[in-house]
């Protein structure tokens, strides 16, 4: 066997063990779009949110991806129901 072979599973193998041992070779973390954050606080779906805020699903799915941002009164209506969701869910109720 060459060696490029053998350190490659004395590789996979040290990564399994680690695995076993919950140990993560690698972690992720994704940063939410503070029009997703804003969402995921106010626990509603893209259709519910969207028509609270005013806008259609698809501006809204611009904004969580990152293709677009908010701005004027929609950026101050997701700074409201990330730091007041209340707020938001009594006016839309």
């Amino acid at each position: 066997m060459d060696s490029e072979m053998k350190k490659f599973q004395d590789d996979l193998l040290k990564s399994v063990k680690q695995m076993r041992q919950g140990k993560a070779a690698r972690i992720n973390q994704v940063e939410l779009s503070p029009a997703a954050e804003a969402r995921a606080k106010m626990g509603l779906s893209q259709q519910a949110f969207a028509s609270l805020l005013g806008v259609s699903v698809r501006t809204l799915q611009d904004w969580e991806q990152g293709r677009r941002s908010p701005t004027g009164a929609a950026k101050t209506l997701l700074k409201v129901a990330v730091s007041h969701p209340e707020v938001l869910r009594e006016i839309g109720a």
